[in-house]
C-alpha cells in the first residue's frame, strides 16, 4: 500500500519572525486567512507562520523565507463582523520545499519539519542575556511569556530574546534557522551589549 500523501500546510507571510514556543496575537481580515483559521478552528489544525521575502501582507500572495513556525490557534474571537482575533501558540520550524496558491489567494506549502534544538546548558558568559530577559518577562507578564520559563536552557532563552529585541526581519529569520543555541546567544549578547554601551 502506498503511503498517504500528507495535505499541504497553508502558509501566513507576515512582516514577523515567530520561534518555537512563542506566543503571537493575530489580527485575521482577509477573506483567504478567515477562511484558513475557521478551518483550522474547525480541526484543531495547525498553519505555518513565515517572514516574508518579497512582497506584502496583503494583496498578491508574498514570496516568503524558506524556514517557518507551525502554530496553533489557543483562542479565538470575532468582536465585529469580518474580523478575528487569534491568540496562536508557536510549535516546531519547517522548511518549504514546495509552494502552490490556491484559487483564494491563500499560499499552501509542502513542508518538512525541522527537528527541535536539544536544551543547552548556558554558558556563564551569557548571563546579561538571561538577566535581561529576566526583567522583560517580569514586565511584560506571564500572559505574553506563558510559564514554563527556562531560564537554564539557551534554546529558550535565545528564542524569547530573538521575539522581543528589536532586531531586523532578516536577522531574526537567520536566528529562527539557526540549530545553535549558543551562537545564537551570543549574536544576541553581542546586540545587548552594544545596546548598553
Amino acid at each position: 500500500m502506498s503511503a498517504a500523501v500528507q495535505p499541504g500546510l497553508p502558509l501566513f507571510p507576515l512582516n514577523t519572525v515567530v520561534f518555537p514556543g512563542g506566543r503571537l496575537p493575530l489580527r485575521i481580515f482577509e477573506t483567504r486567512y478567515i477562511d484558513m483559521v475557521k478551518q483550522a478552528i474547525a480541526d484543531s489544525s495547525p498553519f505555518g507562520i513565515c517572514a516574508i521575502r518579497e512582497g506584502q501582507e496583503t494583496g498578491t500572495p508574498a514570496v516568503p523565507y524558506p524556514v517557518g513556525t507551525r502554530v496553533r490557534i489557543t483562542d479565538w474571537d470575532m468582536p465585529e463582523t469580518g474580523i478575528l482575533h487569534i491568540e496562536t501558540q508557536a510549535e516546531k520550524r519547517f522548511v518549504i520545499r514546495h509552494t502552490q496558491v490556491e484559487p483564494s489567494g491563500l499560499l499552501v506549502g509542502t513542508v518538512d519539519d525541522v527537528s527541535a534544538e536539544p536544551a543547552v546548558a548556558i554558558p556563564h558568559e551569557f548571563e546579561l542575556a538571561v538577566e535581561i530577559l529576566r526583567h522583560i518577562v517580569d514586565e511584560y507578564g506571564h500572559a505574553h511569556f506563558p510559564a514554563p520559563h527556562a531560564y537554564d536552557d539557551a534554546v529558550w532563552v535565545g528564542y524569547r530574546l530573538s521575539e522581543v529585541l528589536p532586531l531586523k526581519l532578516s536577522t531574526k529569520q537567520n536566528l529562527l534557522e539557526m540549530n545553535d543555541s549558543v551562537t545564537r546567544l551570543r549574536i544576541l549578547t553581542e546586540f545587548l551589549k552594544r545596546q548598553v554601551n
